[in-house]
């Protein structure tokens, strides 16, 4: 699965766990200035970022921009050094680039939770003043508009690539089970696993990598701001007052339904595993049926078929009561995010851009938590097909 793409799995995820720590621990002790070195303006790490699409090309965001590219050469070289594979340009030249369009998608995000203040006060200035200048309103808009078309388009962009490179990855798996087919083959389901599972494997890991990766660098992005807005809700309902209000909201709210599915989903992943080997070998059957008159008779297919129903049915129950509890956990998370800011609303500390930015900041930092909660169902067809080619691969062994 991970051998025929990276070099040495274990290790090349271990230094890139290092790599990117590292990288990190650099740019927040100081990295984000050293670009005055290299000829940017003096000052430009702490000047205030743009409102605005410009701040995309501002100095800092240029440097950060070489920074990344310049950290990925050396790693790639690195591993070009250590170990040379087939794969190597695709797992880390392309894998960066996806790395790259991630951190590039929460810095959209956090351009246009930036924007929510001066537009929402805008509009509340004009409705407690009976009216103002119209064309601020069309400059605000076409601000949004500016932010919102860098988004797209990145994102079409990212779509294709990671198409591109998620096929990458279901190749080399392909190639490496093909190189192996005379051991593989008599294995059940053989062919469902090179064919189905490999495609689904790579699919599967990339976005739950990706969503992994978003989910920390959102946290990482949005964090500091959040502990800087809780000074304008110091209280929250029931708990009263509290430091850091709305991080502990989140993060509390998160960890319960995190754990609360963690335990309601338990059985899912070994009924969807069982899932695939009664399907598998209800199938094979079928196939040795089509050229052998003495197989896929009545009784043996009854038999197989009724071991199929007897698992769907477990997964329909199991299922049914995981839905029930994830579907209200979401309902209740759409009021959540609203209650908490009730106390200061009553009170009157907030204006209508704070309320629109606490609560577009506040709901980003609690989906990266729920990161878990939102992937639940991904994790379990993962573990599901990564146990059906690990067994797969045993053979080999």
């Amino acid at each position: 699965m991970f051998k025929s793409f990276f070099p040495k799995p274990r290790w090349f995820l271990l230094s890139v766990i290092f790599w990117l720590i590292l990288n990190i621990g650099l740019w927040y002790s100081g990295g984000k200035s050293w670009g005055e070195f290299f000829g940017f303006a003096q000052g430009y790490a702490d000047a205030e970022a743009i409102i605005g699409v410009s701040r995309f090309w501002q100095a800092s965001a240029l440097w950060f921009y070489v920074w990344f590219f310049l950290s990925t050469a050396i790693f790639w070289l690195f591993w070009k050094m250590i170990a040379p594979h087939k794969w190597l340009n695709w797992a880390i030249w392309g894998s960066g680039f996806i790395l790259f369009n991630i951190w590039f998608g929460v810095q959209v995000s956090v351009a246009l939770n930036a924007w929510y203040v001066p537009f929402w006060d805008l509009i509340q200035k004009m409705l407690t003043n009976n009216g103002g200048d119209i064309s601020q309103l069309y400059q605000e808009t076409l601000t949004f508009l500016y932010i919102a078309m860098v988004a797209v388009t990145l994102a079409v962009v990212n779509s294709f690539f990671v198409s591109h490179w998620v096929f990458r990855w279901r190749t080399a798996m392909n190639e490496y089970y093909v190189q192996y087919w005379d051991q593989l083959r008599h294995v059940e389901g053989a062919s469902q696993r090179v064919q189905e599972d490999t495609m689904r494997f790579a699919t599967i890991m990339e976005n739950l990598g990706v969503e992994l990766i978003k989910a920390i660098m959102t946290l990482i992005a949005f964090l500091p701001i959040l502990f800087t807005l809780s000074k304008y809700v110091p209280e929250l309902p029931v708990v009263g007052y509290i430091e850091h209000s709305l991080v502990w909201a989140a993060i509390i709210w998160a960890v319960f339904g995190t754990v609360l599915l963690l335990v309601v989903g338990i059985k899912l992943p070994g009924l969807e595993f069982n899932n695939q080997k009664v399907e598998a070998a209800y199938r094979k059957e079928l196939v040795y049926g089509e050229d052998h008159a003495d197989r896929a008779a009545p009784p043996t297919l009854k038999e197989l078929f009724s071991r199929v129903r007897k698992n769907y049915f477990k997964l329909y129950f199991h299922y049914a009561y995981f839905n029930m509890v994830a579907t209200w956990y979401a309902q209740l998370d759409v009021l959540y995010g609203l209650i908490v800011l009730f106390p200061s609303i009553a009170a009157g500390k907030l204006t209508l851009g704070l309320i629109n930015q606490i609560g577009g900041i506040f709901d980003k930092v609690r989906e990266s938590f729920q990161y878990l909660i939102s992937s639940w169902k991904s994790i379990i067809e993962m573990l599901s097909i990564y146990k059906r080619l690990k067994a797969f691969e045993s053979i080999l062994k």
